[in-house]
C-alpha cells in the first residue's frame, strides 16, 4: 500500500520547485529543510506531495488545535484512501496537580476529558500499529508522555472465527485491557455478556461495535455491528482488540512492578525520617501503598501516569515514551507554523518540571513522578528522523538549522498577491472599525483581531449590539466547537469573527474582505513584525480583501511588516504580468467538520426549562464561575482555579 494523493489539480507556481527542492535534499542524505510560504501559496499541498512522493509515515505538529483541526480535513480531502489520524490534548478542562508551599494548598487533579478526541488518540496509535503509511496530525501533547508502545502492542488480544476460548478466560482478557463490564448500556471501552454472544465496544469506537458468537468453547463468528440498531455491517475473520488506555499494566510482570514501587517508596521514607520530615513521611506513605493496594487489586490506580516508568520499564531519568515512539525508524516530522511550533517544543519541559518538584519534595509523590513528563527540546529532537519546518515567517532556530536548505514559496497558484495595508489611527478606531465592517459585511467576512481575550468577547457584544452577526474565538472555546464557528462563519451564519492569536496562523477563510488589526502599535509577542505579516495573510486568500492597522505609531513591527509585504507584492506583480495572470479569490469547498469526518454525534442540547428568576441567576454565576476557573487552570494559576472550584462546590451545595 502506498499514499494515494488525489487532487483536481497539478503543482503550479513555486510549488513544483519547492518540492522538488525539498526531495533532492532528503535523497542526498540532508535530515532538515524549511519551505517559507507566504499564506495561500499552497504549502499543504507542497506538504501533501513530499508525504506522498516520500511513501514514509508523516508526523505534522500544528501549534494550535484550530489549525490541527483545518490540517485534518485538508489532508483527509488529499488522501482519501490513507489512514489520517488525529492526536490532540483530549482535556476540555485541565487542572493537573499541583502544591503551592507559601499557602500550603494542595491541589488535585481535575480534568474533563473529552471522549470523542480520546477516540481519536487510541485510533492513531493503532494506526500506527496496522497501516504501513499513515499521516498523524497532532499538537504539541504528542511530546507527552505516553504508555511504552510495547506493552500496548503486546497486550492487544487478536481473536479469530475457529478459536478455542473459553468465554471465562475471554472476559479476564477484556478486563485485564481495562475494559469494562456493562450489560445495560454498551459504551466506549465496555462489553456486555449475553449467553453465548459478546458484544464489545473498542476503544477507538463510539458508534460501532464487536459482537463475537460463541458455540461452545468456539468462536463461531465475528460481526461488525451498528449499537444502536444492532445491525450487522460486515462479519470479520479476525480482529485485534487494543487496551482501553494507552497506560495498561503488563500482567506478566506485575509483582515485580509492585517491588520496584516498594522499594522506591522506602527509600524516599528514609529521605525525608532522615531530614525530619515527618508529616511528608505519613502523606507519603499513605498515598503510595493506596495506589500499591489499587495496583493489586484492579491493575489500575487514580493517577496511574505517575507510575508509568515502571510500566515501560525505563530508569530513572530516562524520558518516557511519547507517540514518537510509535513510529517507525524512518518517517518525516513537518512543524507548521514552526515560528510558533518551535518555541512551544521548546518551553514544554521546564514549566512541568517546577510543577513535579513540588509534589516530590513535599511527599505528595514519589519521584518517579518527576519521568512522567513531556520532553526536552534535545530529546524530541533524536527521535526525530526527517524534519520539514514550515511557516510564512521562519524563525531564527530553523534559519539557522538550514541555511542552504530554505524553499521559497511566494507565488500563488491563484495569482493574488499580499493586500495593501492601510494605516488608520488607534484613537479613533471603534468608530472607523464600525463603518468598515458595515462596508466589508455586504461583499464577505471579517475578522476583527484583539489583543486580550476579554476584549475579544467585549467587542463582540458591542458590535453584536450594534446590529451585526459576530462571534469569538479563543483558547477557552472548547476544541470541537472551534472548527465549527469556523465552519459557521462560511456558511454564513454569522459575518464577523473577533479572536486573537488563533486568528494569525493557518486559517483558511477565502470569503475573508476585511482584516482589522486593532492596537497594532502595542510592541510585543502580539505585535511583533512575524505576528504581522502572518495577520495580513489572512486577508490573502480574496482579491477584494483590505487589511487595516489601527496604530498612532509606526513602530519598528508595523515599519518591517509593511516592507516585507511590499517586498513579495513586487515579486508577485512581476509574475503575473510576466505570464499574463488575472488574480482570483481562492475557490475552495465547505470542509467536513471534524465530527462529521470522525462520524462523531453532534453534542446533545439540553431540553429548554423554565427557572425561576432566583434560580437564572443562579445558574447564570455558575457558568460565570465555571468560564473563569477554566481560564485560570489554562493560564497555570493553580490557586485561583482551586479557589473558584470552592466556590463553584459551595454555590451548589447550597441550592
Amino acid at each position: 500500500m502506498s499514499f494515494n494523493l488525489q487532487a483536481p489539480w497539478l503543482p503550479c507556481g513555486d510549488q513544483p520547485r519547492a518540492i522538488q527542492e525539498i526531495l533532492s535534499a532528503y535523497k542526498k542524505g540532508d535530515k532538515e529543510h524549511t519551505l517559507l510560504g507566504v499564506t495561500g501559496s499552497g504549502k499543504t499541498f507542497t506538504m501533501a506531495h513530499v508525504i506522498a512522493q516520500l511513501g514514509v509515515p508523516a508526523l505534522i505538529i500544528a501549534p494550535n488545535k484550530t489549525l490541527a483541526g483545518q490540517l485534518f480535513a485538508e489532508f483527509r480531502e488529499f488522501f482519501p484512501d490513507n489512514p489520517v489520524e488525529f492526536f490532540i490534548s483530549y482535556y476540555d478542562y485541565y487542572q493537573p496537580e499541583a502544591y503551592v508551599p507559601k499557602t500550603d494548598t494542595y491541589i488535585a487533579k481535575d480534568a474533563s476529558i473529552n471522549e470523542d478526541i480520546d477516540k481519536m488518540r487510541h485510533r492513531s496509535t493503532q494506526s500506527l500499529f496496522e497501516k504501513p503509511q499513515v499521516i498523524i496530525i497532532a499538537s504539541v501533547s504528542c511530546i507527552y508522555g505516553l504508555g511504552s508502545p510495547e506493552t500496548y502492542s503486546e497486550s492487544a488480544l487478536t481473536i479469530s472465527v475457529g478459536n478455542q476460548i473459553r468465554r471465562k478466560r475471554m472476559m479476564e482478557k477484556l478486563i485485564d485491557l481495562q475494559y469494562s463490564r456493562n450489560d445495560v448500556r454498551l459504551t466506549r471501552g465496555h462489553f456486555r455478556l449475553r449467553g453465548e454472544i459478546f458484544d464489545i465496544m473498542p476503544a477507538h469506537e463510539k458508534e460501532l461495535s464487536i459482537r463475537v458468537e460463541f458455540f461452545g468453547d468456539e468462536i463461531e463468528d465475528i460481526k461488525l455491528i451498528q449499537t444502536d440498531s444492532g445491525e450487522c455491517i460486515s462479519s470479520l475473520p479476525t480482529i485485534t482488540l487494543y487496551p482501553n488506555s494507552h497506560y495498561i499494566m503488563p500482567q506478566k510482570s506485575m509483582k515485580e512492578i509492585v517491588t520496584q514501587i516498594q522499594d522506591d517508596l522506602q527509600k524516599q521514607l528514609q529521605h525525608f525520617k532522615e531530614q525530619g520530615k515527618l508529616v511528608e513521611y505519613q502523606r507519603l506513605q499513605e498515598r503510595t501503598l493506596q495506589d500499591i493496594e489499587s495496583f493489586e487489586a484492579f491493575g489500575y490506580c487514580s493517577g496511574i501516569e505517575n507510575y508509568s516508568r515502571y510500566l515501560s520499564g525505563k530508569n530513572p531519568g530516562e524520558p518516557p515514551p511519547t507517540l514518537l515512539d510509535y513510529f517507525p525508524d524512518d518517517f518525516i516530522t513537518i512543524i507548521d507554523e514552526s515560528h510558533l511550533g518551535v518555541p512551544q517544543l521548546h518551553a514544554m519541559y521546564r514549566g512541568d518540571y517546577v510543577r513535579k518538584r513540588n509534589l516530590v519534595d513535599f511527599g505528595f509523590r514519589l519521584p518517579s513522578a518527576m519521568d512522567n513528563r513531556p520532553l526536552e527540546f534535545s530529546e524530541f529532537k533524536n527521535r526525530l528522523d526527517k524534519v520539514l519546518y514550515v511557516s510564512a515567517t521562519p524563525g531564527a532556530y530553523e534559519l539557522k538549522r538550514t541555511p542552504e536548505n530554505i524553499s521559497e514559496q511566494i507565488i500563488r497558484p491563484t495569482g493574488l498577491v499580499d493586500p495593501e495595508i492601510i494605516i488608520r489611527r488607534a484613537s479613533q478606531q471603534m468608530d472607523d472599525l464600525y463603518s468598515e465592517l458595515k462596508k466589508a459585511v455586504k461583499i464577505g467576512k471579517a475578522f476583527v483581531l484583539t489583543l486580550t481575550q476579554k476584549m475579544a468577547e467585549d467587542l463582540s457584544a458591542y458590535l453584536e449590539n450594534m446590529g451585526l452577526r459576530v462571534r469569538y474565538l479563543h483558547a477557552q472555546v472548547n476544541t470541537l466547537e472551534r472548527s465549527e464557528l469556523l465552519a459557521g462563519l462560511r456558511k454564513d451564519e454569522f459575518d464577523i469573527l473577533v479572536g486573537i492569536n488563533l486568528l494569525r496562523e493557518g486559517l483558511d477563510v477565502p470569503e475573508v474582505a476585511l482584516v482589522a488589526i486593532l492596537d497594532a502599535d502595542k510592541e510585543g509577542f502580539l505585535r511583533s513584525k512575524n505576528s504581522l505579516i502572518q495577520m495580513v495573510g489572512r486577508a490573502a486568500r480574496n482579491v477584494n480583501a483590505r487589511v487595516i492597522f489601527y496604530a498612532d505609531t509606526l513602530t519598528q513591527s508595523i515599519k518591517g511588516a509593511m516592507e516585507e509585504t511590499q517586498r513579495r507584492r513586487h515579486i508577485q506583480q512581476e509574475y503575473n504580468k510576466k505570464h499574463s495572470i488575472q488574480p482570483q479569490t481562492v475557490a475552495k469547498k465547505m470542509s467536513e467538520d471534524l465530527r462529521t469526518l470522525y462520524g462523531l454525534s453532534p453534542p446533545k442540547q439540553a431540553e429548554p426549562q423554565e427557572l425561576p428568576q432566583a434560580k437564572q441567576e443562579v445558574a447564570k454565576l455558575l457558568r460565570k464561575k465555571e468560564q473563569q476557573m477554566k481560564k485560570a487552570a489554562g493560564e497555570l494559576r493553580f490557586e485561583k482555579a482551586y479557589e473558584l472550584k470552592q466556590e463553584i462546590a459551595h454555590i451548589k451545595s447550597s441550592l
